[in-house]
């Protein structure tokens, strides 16, 4: 939402001398000195603002400046004529980074401002950067009920320059309503919070997680005006999920203005039923967990040992039920088959979450959607629940897997079930798709039996949104596994009621909502000429030599 540095000193440059050519200065003296000698009586020494605004309003001195003062000329003009334009006239020169925003009167809207940061003591030393050299940057990602933002780049700095503005848009879900403007009433039962993601960007192009905050925005509905300025203390991720990073400092505002604010005990007294409500519901289901998986053990000791997941931990270090980290996502026409999904997916990095020290040990980070997308890297984990995700919203009946590899190496993998029982297995890293035939223990010897190209071993558990199964076959292997998963001598399946209680959709719960993908801002035909041309001038360079 904001200009250029260079751009508004520009403008500032083309008003000054506007103002300058009119003499505005020395006619506003001329009214000011005929007011208080006209208006005001001798004892009016003090003259308000709006004693000076009406004046000048009167005169048309306001209207004359605004005439005067255009500095976009409308298209339909642009096409009457073709005069040629001031050298100042700066939208010709570049093409306008952010375009216009059509606000729509009937809708409500957000706007979340980010007015810098500070105490980002990690970046405390680090010097100023110099014009056009390249240095570590930070950048914020925000959604909010299926929009998604992002803001410029900053220099990395112990006080970074944020300066952004994002219009949030908020409406109702139910058909019917979505084009009637919602009150401060509706707007407070609306509990999704505002996702921010801030990411570093080093000089080799390398991207960090630096933190993930949930911003809970209602806050301003019982503000004076409908604004509020908040400051925002981010935590680290993973093992430092406890040490602040650093503060934003944030301003909302309603607009249109609402007409009626709320209370601040209303809104306080929402917040706190809420999240009662929600920390009920998930005692309850650890509860349920808890009593599942000594049932679980009962059927057999060595269970203990498999890899039965139920809980896993996020960036922000919240112990989540796994289920809340799939759900059915829509790709548009951004991705038009299953295939091209497991394609995209595996094209994300791939990298396992850090772990300060030795031990060669395993940090555990189940990332949240949108701390994945905007990181473009993840553990095998990030990359399993986007596939299934993904598959689950083409209509496929897809589960994570969580076993291991050779070697009893943890991993995660995706499985889809087909109408005639086929089992296909997904490799989320690579794309690799592999049919699964059991191979049958009881056979004689004989019998030739089917050998596996996957690369998995043993397999303990399958999850996606609905469903949870606890593989309680005598073997955990892959090979021999049988995936009847309604055959409950052979999968303990967790009920879909449980796991709807704590996992969208469904009530109150503090499980953020997913993003929608983004369309690539890259222009794949023109990039891939600049490539061909590069890779002819390269090729007929070497051959010259």
């Amino acid at each position: 939402m904001s200009l250029p540095p260079e751009k508004a000193s520009e403008l500032k440059q083309i008003i000054h001398q506007q103002l300058l050519k009119m003499d505005v200065h020395g006619r506003i003296r001329e009214v000011l000195a005929e007011t208080i000698r006209e208006e005001l009586a001798p004892e009016h020494q003090q003259l308000s603002t709006e004693d000076l605004i009406k004046a000048l309003r009167q005169r048309g001195i306001i209207d004359d400046v605004m005439k005067e003062l255009k500095f976009v000329t409308d298209v339909n003009e642009k096409e009457r004529t073709s005069a040629p334009k001031p050298s100042t006239h700066f939208v010709d020169r570049e093409p306008p980074v952010l375009k216009k925003t059509n606000i729509d009167p009937t809708r409500r809207y957000l706007y979340l401002q980010v007015l810098g940061g500070k105490a980002f003591l990690e970046h405390l030393q680090e010097p100023e950067p110099l014009p056009g050299q390249i240095c570590s940057t930070f950048t914020l990602c925000l959604h909010f009920r299926n929009q998604r933002f992002r803001s410029k780049p900053v220099p990395c700095a112990c006080e970074p320059d944020f300066h952004d503005g994002f219009l949030l848009e908020v409406h109702k879900e139910s058909l019917g309503d979505g084009s009637k403007m919602v009150d401060a009433t509706t707007m407070l039962s609306i509990c999704d919070p505002v996702h921010m993601v801030l990411i570093k960007t080093d000089t080799f192009g390398e991207t960090t997680l630096v933190a993930s905050y949930f911003l809970e925005w209602r806050s301003v509905l019982a503000a004076e005006n409908g604004i509020t300025n908040i400051a925002v203390e981010l935590l680290g991720v993973g093992t430092e999920s406890s040490v602040s990073v650093g503060v934003l400092n944030i301003r909302l505002e309603m607009y249109p203005q609402l007409n009626k604010m709320l209370s601040s005990e209303i809104t306080s007294t929402q917040f706190t039923l809420e999240r009662q409500k929600t920390a009920e519901k998930e005692r309850l289901f650890l509860v349920y967990a808890k009593q599942w998986w000594r049932e679980y053990l009962q059927i057999r000791p060595t269970h203990n040992v498999r890899l039965v997941k139920i809980f896993a931990q996020d960036e922000n270090g919240v112990n989540r039920p796994v289920c809340s980290f799939v759900r059915p996502l829509r790709a548009g026409r951004l991705l038009d088959t299953p295939r091209q999904a497991a394609r995209f997916v595996s094209v994300l990095g791939y990298e396992r979450a850090p772990v300060i020290g030795g031990g060669g040990g395993k940090q555990e980070q189940w990332c949240t959607l949108l701390a994945f997308l905007c990181r473009n890297k993840g553990d095998c984990e990030d990359h399993s629940n986007l596939l299934c995700s993904l598959l689950l919203g083409f209509g496929l009946e897809a589960f994570v897997c969580v076993g291991t590899k050779a070697k009893g190496v943890p991993h995660t993998w995706v499985m889809t079930c087909g109408t005639d029982g086929t089992i296909t297995f997904w490799e989320s890293l690579t794309g690799h798709r592999y049919i699964h035939r059991p191979v049958n223990p009881d056979d004689p010897p004989l019998v030739e039996q089917p050998k596996p190209l996957y690369p998995y071993r043993t397999i303990g558990c399958v999850f996606n949104h609905q469903n949870f199964f606890g593989n309680c076959q005598p073997s955990d292997a892959v090979d021999v596994c049988v995936f009847d998963l309604h055959n409950e001598s052979k999968w303990k399946p967790m009920s879909g009621e449980a796991i709807k209680s704590v996992c969208p959709p469904g009530a109150t719960s503090s499980v953020p909502p997913f993003p929608p993908l983004c369309a690539s801002a890259i222009d794949a035909a023109v990039t891939s000429n600049e490539v061909e041309l590069q890779l002819r001038i390269l090729v007929s360079e070497h051959r010259k030599h």
